[in-house]
């Protein structure tokens, strides 16, 4: 018996009220899931609790591993790591008792200011594809279902729930779809909509996007959720494509649960932040009205026996929240953990174990970037050093907002070196901690709790120790970072509260000083030629210590590779108002594909970091390149010609020729492989490409097309050093058949109607 008559038969016995029960959040008795969908006892159809992600497992009050970012993730350029990332993130969801997790993000990175690129993986398409595949695939491999967020075109936190992203087709369908595509075909479960509008239409309405492009041209099955008080009028969302609205309660309820039982839940939530309870008008400005939010639960009943929703809709919204439930396990006739809703060690679910702390370590290293060295690192055993900075007493786990997780265990960089070290280790502060932003602690009313810290915020800059401590040490390793959340973006790429002269003020002191940068994404770095060697560190999680400590002393090599580029602010394209934040509510997208690295090519800029940049300790020699376009395979030979193990990540881009009234881009990534290399020996990579790097597609939004004329495969260490270029001519029968796969691949593979 297939699935589809099982779960038809399933609705058709289900009331009016127990469907609309089936299509919107409640709250949950347990007070454990971000959000929670309320089964039907009757019919034993157990809830369906959500947890939110993706650095980790969000529980209130609980703890679970706490992962590096996403973006540190996708500087590993491993997909295999990144599947393997997946599936502890799967397994500690089911450990935590929960069905969904909200994650990933795969929004591409357009603005460098961007409070949440940390949760996001790349500025170029087919890395960011490449991730949020692999990361899915993990995720429901697991019998949890993915929810890839925020569908689409969420580039912005300011003024995130109001903003519309106005953007071309050819944008649209080269640069900020494909992330989501690829994780619909790893087999995501659910898909979450952003806030924003794009072209006009809130995206949680958006009949094209949602209905026509997600249901109907890629065959998603899954059900589509809203961001949380990202709906407005419900039969317009119904009607547009949205299966389930989130929460389904009220922020008050929202904000008791989150802020615990003592909670004033009357407290309002707008304001200039004076009073307990309030947000501060900066963050204000990036959340959802919930006044405007018109609930399922209040009026999706009246939608259907009205006909402004008809009532095959409302049985789609629940055949597809059933069929995936059924899909991960949900309605086995037995009694399971997903009846449940407590926690599990058994073997298809654990949290905190050795292998997740092992992983969460390893993904911390690999995704180091070593961006300067000079010779001093990796550092001498017997070094004496200066450990420098604020925050070193502190792990960075990741940014503010819904991804903030609480690990079981951490180290921070003090301790890390300090347990490596056989030399001496001196610490400096030399200002007070940088203050941590967080949308949750905002939203929940609470305050932040200083007494591990109690020397932190009130504590004297000292520029003048620091700069003494690292006169007397042989090495100084300076620590320094910024600070992002959900629902507020950077207000600038300068490193904050007087950092910068902190380093300034060691480097005077110290001509072989490090500094080691925690960041959610691209920084200004105006410091960088007074110093001997910086490393971008991201924000490792849990294993800060430990990682970094591994990564300075050379007992991993830096393996690391940049997915976004860094430059100066002015130098972005959205350095414009026009396009970011935004004029008179709407940011205009047109720079078109020139985003990131396409665009300081187009511009001939030269920017501090290029996209894929990241040195080694060891040094590496391409000998040959051989391309296979019919299997779509490029071999490279790599050599590493040091005395010492090492690690490379080999980048093939693909040059289009030139066609008359088109601007494409100088290049563009269509594959990488990120492989370890034993001192001076040679590796044979295999480096497939995308198809999605030789193609166009039309201005008129009338297909793909792949021109004629001679292609460069640019293969290097980034997409400003090229170590050698394969020029080839494009059979007719090639650019068909890439032409065909992606056209087919925006064909839905279901002859199931979409509604």
């Amino acid at each position: 018996m297939s699935r589809e008559p099982r779960i038809r038969r399933i609705v058709e016995e289900l009331s009016l009220e127990e469907k609309v029960r089936l299509t919107h959040g409640a709250n949950d008795p347990e007070g454990r899931a971000t959000g929670y969908v309320a089964g039907v006892d009757r019919l034993g159809i157990p809830p369906l609790r959500m947890a939110d992600g993706p650095l980790g497992v969000r529980i209130p009050d609980e703890s679970a591993t706490a992962f590096p970012a996403p973006i540190a993730l996708a500087a590993t350029f491993d997909a295999e790591l990144a599947r393997e990332h997946g599936e502890a993130l799967g397994r500690e969801t089911r450990g935590k008792g929960q069905d969904v997790l909200l994650a990933p993000g795969a929004n591409l990175v357009r603005v460098p200011h961007n409070g949440r690129n940390f949760e996001y993986f790349a500025e170029d398409p087919v890395l960011s594809a490449t991730f949020a595949g692999a990361v899915v695939a993990g995720i429901q491999s697991q019998d949890v279902v993915a929810t890839p967020k925020h569908y689409v075109a969420n580039s912005q936190e300011t003024a995130r729930a109001a903003v519309d992203a106005e953007i071309d087709e050819r944008p649209l369908r080269e640069l900020y779809l494909p992330s989501f595509r690829s994780a619909v075909e790893a087999g995501a479960g659910s898909v979450m909509t952003a806030y924003n509008d794009v072209n006009g239409t809130r995206m949680s309405d958006h009949e094209r996007l949602v209905r026509d492009v997600l249901k109907g041209e890629w065959g998603f099955e899954g059900y589509v959720v809203s961001d949380w008080f990202g709906t407005e009028g419900t039969a317009a969302a119904a009607n547009g494509g949205l299966d389930v609205e989130m929460p389904g309660i009220t922020m008050a309820e929202m904000q008791s649960a989150m802020a615990g039982d003592d909670a004033d839940a009357s407290e309002t939530v707008d304001g200039d932040g004076d009073e307990p309870g309030e947000l501060p008008d900066a963050i204000a400005e990036g959340m959802p009205d919930p006044e405007s939010c018109e609930r399922f639960a209040d009026s999706l009943a009246d939608a259907v026996e009205s006909g402004a929703v008809p009532e095959e809709r409302l049985d789609d919204m629940v055949a597809r929240v059933l069929g995936v439930m059924d899909r991960v396990g949900l309605l086995e006739d037995d009694e399971t953990r997903h009846a449940s809703g407590d926690p599990t060690d058994s073997d298809d679910g654990a949290v905190d174990t050795p292998a997740h702390r092992e992983l969460a370590t390893r993904v911390a290293t690999r995704g180091t970037v070593l961006l300067e060295n000079d010779g001093v690192l990796p550092l001498a055993d017997d070094a004496d050093l200066a450990v420098v900075g604020p925050n070193v007493d502190e792990p960075v786990l990741g940014g503010g907002g819904s991804s903030e997780t609480t690990p079981v265990v951490e180290t921070d960089p003090r301790t890390g070196i300090a347990e490596r070290a056989e030399g001496e280790v001196a610490v400096a502060h030399g200002l007070p901690r940088v203050e941590e932003v967080s949308m949750l602690e905002e939203f929940a009313g609470l305050d932040d709790d200083d007494e591990n810290d109690p020397d932190g915020s009130g504590r004297e800059p000292d520029l003048e120790g620091a700069a003494a401590t690292a006169r007397e040490a042989d090495v100084a390793v300076v620590f320094v970072r910024d600070t992002a959340s959900e629902a507020i973006d950077r207000e600038d790429l300068r490193l904050p509260d007087r950092q910068e002269e902190l380093i300034e003020a060691v480097a005077a002191e110290n001509d072989r000083t490090v500094v080691v940068v925690n960041s959610s994404g691209p920084i200004e770095a105006p410091w960088r030629e007074d110093v001997a060697a910086v490393l971008e560190n991201w924000y490792p999680g849990q294993s800060h210590g430990n990682a970094v400590a591994s990564i300075l002393y050379g007992d991993v090599d830096p393996g690391g590779r940049l997915p976004v580029t860094f430059a100066p602010e002015d130098a972005y394209p959205t350095a414009d108002e026009r396009r970011y934040p935004g004029v008179d509510g709407t940011a205009r997208y047109d720079e078109g594909v020139f985003v990131g690295y396409r665009h300081f090519d187009s511009t001939e800029r030269e920017p501090t970091y290029p996209f894929g940049h990241g040195r080694s300790y060891a040094d590496y020699e391409y000998v040959d390149a051989d391309p296979d376009l019919e299997d779509g395979v490029v071999r490279v030979t790599v050599e590493n010609t040091a005395d010492r193990d090492g690690r490379e990540a080999v980048q093939v881009y693909v040059r289009p020729p030139s066609v008359d009234g088109v601007d494409r881009p100088v290049r563009e990534l269509a594959g990488f492989e990120s492989v370890a290399i034993p001192a001076g020996e040679r590796a044979s990579v295999a480096v497939d490409l995308e198809d999605l790097a030789f193609a166009r597609y039309g201005e008129d939004g009338d297909g793909w097309t792949v021109d004629p004329g001679e292609y460069a495969l640019e293969i290097g260490r980034s997409s400003r050093d090229v170590r050698t270029t394969l020029r080839t001519e494009l059979d007719s029968e090639f650019r068909e058949r890439v032409r065909e796969s992606l056209a087919a691949r925006e064909s839905s593979s279901t002859d199931r109607r979409v509604r």
